[in-house]
């Protein structure tokens, strides 16, 4: 067993529906230690929320079908009961979801919210709660908490919705905190706001952190560890240093090649993954992001396609691939003159 604070083995999450099995993810492996933020990153339908949904028991057991390992500070997820699960969801583990517009009730106001949780994980008084309520709504930089704690989400702007989400999610102090695109559909300030108050109270309480987005930006400047995702599996890992500084996969030099950049001269243009992500019905064989790589042929497309690559090594920067070291290195300068030539 790891001893990771959050430790994650060969999960697997497939749903059953009527075109066939949708293989969302896929022997996912990934751990996170206490104060520390893993930035999962990856193209939309790539498996990032069904993972975290995992971690929470949040999916329908009629319908999907999980296997592997979750252990959370010594618990086995996967194998407890319902009972132990919704003791630790909202308590131990938070989730921040991507649109708190319809992850708010519009029918409760925030503060009875925000109280509800509070009450129902430490059996606090009415009075307790909503005082416990006004605090977590301060903390999170809402003005005039005691005011605003008796307003509906609708009379909240998009930032404060999601300050309020994130008082929710906080409200009973959680060990691990899982952040969905917490800052999609806000503006460049509002995220830089947002981002600076989970980097805050992480130095405070010492809580980990789970950050899904698609934005390299954000993970650059607030994550620790990088998890790369594409089809479901993991085709890169390490630190942000690393994977940012030192990409491995073709995949992330494709995530990476589509950012905008203020470095790049204004009249170069970005070079998006070319095709498009596959069905998660019909997988490719092999590696799955074969059939977009521009690099297939040089490490032997029948490669590719065959057996599937498994991120090595073991521990430290990983990648997924079968180009070899000095072909990788040799592709990226190719890369890089490229892209001067193109000045």
């Amino acid at each position: 067993m790891s001893t990771s604070f959050l430790s994650v083995t060969d999960l697997t999450v497939d749903f059953h529906t009527e075109d066939g099995v949708v293989h969302a993810v896929d022997k996912l492996s990934f751990e996170v230690e206490k104060g520390t933020t893993l930035g999962i990153v990856g193209e939309s339908g790539s498996g990032k929320s069904v993972t975290n949904l995992a971690v929470l028991g949040l999916h329908n057991p009629e319908t999907a079908k999980i296997s592997g390992r979750i252990d959370f500070d010594g618990t086995d997820l996967l194998g407890a009961p319902r009972s132990a699960m919704e003791k630790l969801r909202g308590n131990r583990i938070a989730m921040i979801f991507q649109d708190p517009l319809t992850s708010l009730s519009p029918y409760h106001t925030v503060g009875v919210q925000i109280s509800e949780v509070y009450r129902r994980h430490t059996g606090a008084s009415k009075a307790a709660a909503r005082d416990r309520a006004i605090e977590m709504l301060g903390r999170v930089g809402i003005p005039q908490p005691k005011t605003r704690v008796d307003e509906y989400p609708h009379q909240f702007s998009g930032g404060m919705r999601q300050r309020a989400m994130i008082a929710m999610a906080l409200v009973c102090d959680p060990g691990l905190l899982i952040a969905d695109e917490p800052t999609t559909a806000l503006d460049v300030t509002v995220q830089a706001q947002i981002l600076d108050l989970l980097r805050d109270l992480q130095d405070q309480f010492g809580t980990a952190i789970i950050l899904i987005t698609h934005d390299l930006g954000v993970v650059a400047h607030n994550a620790h560890n990088v998890l790369v995702m594409y089809a479901g599996r993991a085709v890169e890992r390490g630190t942000v240093r690393e994977v940012l500084r030192s990409p491995r996969h073709p995949y992330t030099w494709g995530l990476l090649g589509s950012m905008p950049s203020l470095r790049r001269p204004v009249d170069v243009p970005l070079e998006p993954v070319r095709g498009t992500p596959p069905s998660m019905i019909n997988v490719p064989s092999g590696c799955p992001f074969h059939p977009r790589c521009d690099y297939a042929e040089l490490a032997g497309r029948e490669v590719c396609a065959g057996e599937r690559p498994e991120l090595s090594p073991p521990r430290g920067h990983a990648d997924a691939c079968y180009l070899t070291p000095t072909q990788k290195t040799e592709s990226l300068a190719a890369k890089s003159r490229t892209a001067k030539e193109a000045r």
